[in-house]
């Protein structure tokens, strides 16, 4: 690749400045210059501080929810200083401004959850401290596990575990595809998806980019890979349906098989005391029939799960 290139990129990727966002945006670096054969030069990595990363003292939620991830690179997008946004499409808003689509979604990594600290769930000892920020993994934890105390972890991976190292939590919880994004895949015990159900589109990277760029359009759908497309769609449809925010407590899992999309979830009271589960198969992008299924859920659910699915996601 010519000099000229290298100073003048072919498409320019915003991303926040954690270590697993920037390793997300190497990664879709990468695949963009696989699948059009391009030298690295040709797209530049533009580096954010987002909301979220500025405060690690209080629970994501009662800081603004999930724009706290998003809201800078939204605003980088709008005035054009980079053309697409890479994210954690889990911290991404289900509902998203109409000049702003969602260009790709790379192939799903794995969606489970990793438990550091202990073996397995039945293994954490009586009374022990789970340090997490999760609504869902709270109220997952203390519903098969009634004794155990949430405190608070807020932080990247790397000051999560240092935190569990100091002694500040017993145990905690991080994402399998975090860790093995970041090479320390061997740690901890990952739960079975039987068991424990992840956020909603756990483990996929999603690229955004305005709705009228029709050139940088075409160059992410190069790279969007379409299982996990439809995957990741069902579930962030669900969430909607759930009228779901920051504060509910919700557990998700869509699976492509055989033509078919097998949803399934569990909706919590904050304190696991309640809980309510289905699952149902759908046909890849129909909303009618997972806005039925969210609908069932919430009849279903108890007034304590019902008070935390009232807003938009």
């Amino acid at each position: 690749m010519t000099t000229s290139l290298q100073n003048n990129p072919l498409i320019r990727l915003g991303t926040r400045r954690s270590p697993l966002a920037m390793a997300q945006a190497h990664e879709a670096r990468a695949r963009l210059c696989s699948a059009h054969g391009w030298d690295e030069g040709a797209v530049e990595l533009v580096p954010v501080v987002a909301g979220g990363d500025k405060v690690q003292d209080r629970p994501l939620a009662d800081l603004g929810g999930k724009a706290l991830w998003t809201r800078e690179l939204d605003a980088w997008l709008a005035e054009g200083r980079i053309d697409a946004a890479v994210h954690s499409l889990k911290d991404v808003e289900t509902i998203r401004p109409p000049e702003i689509a969602l260009g790709a979604i790379l192939q799903r990594a794995d969606r489970r959850d990793v438990l550091l600290g202990a073996s397995s769930v039945a293994a954490i000892p009586q009374g022990a401290r789970l340090g997490t920020s999760a609504p869902r993994r709270a109220a997952q934890m203390q519903n098969l596990r009634p004794d155990i105390e949430v405190v608070l972890f807020r932080g990247n991976v790397a000051t999560r575990m240092a935190k569990l190292q100091a002694g500040e939590a017993d145990v905690t919880l991080l994402a399998a595809a975090g860790l093995e994004r970041l090479g320390e895949d061997g740690v901890g015990t990952p739960l079975d998806l039987e068991d424990w159900l992840p956020a909603p589109s756990q483990g996929a990277i999603g690229i955004e980019c305005r709705s009228g760029d029709a050139q940088t359009r075409e160059m992410l759908a190069a790279i969007d890979h379409a299982p996990s497309a439809a995957e990741v769609m069902a579930e962030r449809m669900l969430l909607e349906a759930l009228d779901g925010t920051c504060h509910s407590p919700v557990g998700m899992l869509a699976q492509l098989d055989g033509g078919r999309i097998n949803l399934k979830a569990a909706l919590f009271s904050a304190d696991g005391g309640e809980r309510v589960d289905g699952s149902v198969a759908v046909a890849p992008g129909d909303a009618q029939a997972i806005r039925a299924f969210g609908a069932d859920l919430l009849g279903r659910a108890t007034p304590g799960i019902a008070a935390l699915f009232s807003g938009k996601a």
